[in-house]
């Protein structure tokens, strides 16, 4: 039985994945792999991040889809 929250070793994102890392305690958009981390964009754009590919994991619906709605609360503040 796999460990709650674990990827697996073998298992590798596809690129644009929404992906939870429980470090940060954000979803990212999975970029690629930079050295030994996995490397994550916030939602909507910005600054990636490094995050541990041994942590982190898919993105639940209620995560996926929470990201987005701070995505269109923020465009709306701003006006875009």
């Amino acid at each position: 039985m796999a460990t709650q929250g674990r990827r697996a070793e073998t298992a590798v994102p596809e690129r644009g994945e929404l992906i939870y890392d429980p470090a940060t305690r954000r979803v990212g958009e999975y970029q690629d792999r930079a050295g030994p981390y996995a490397m994550l964009r916030p939602v909507g754009g910005g600054r990636e991040w490094e995050a541990d590919p041994a942590r982190i994991r898919p993105a639940t619906r209620e995560e996926r889809l929470s990201a987005g709605v701070k995505v269109a609360n923020i465009r709306a503040v701003q006006g875009l």
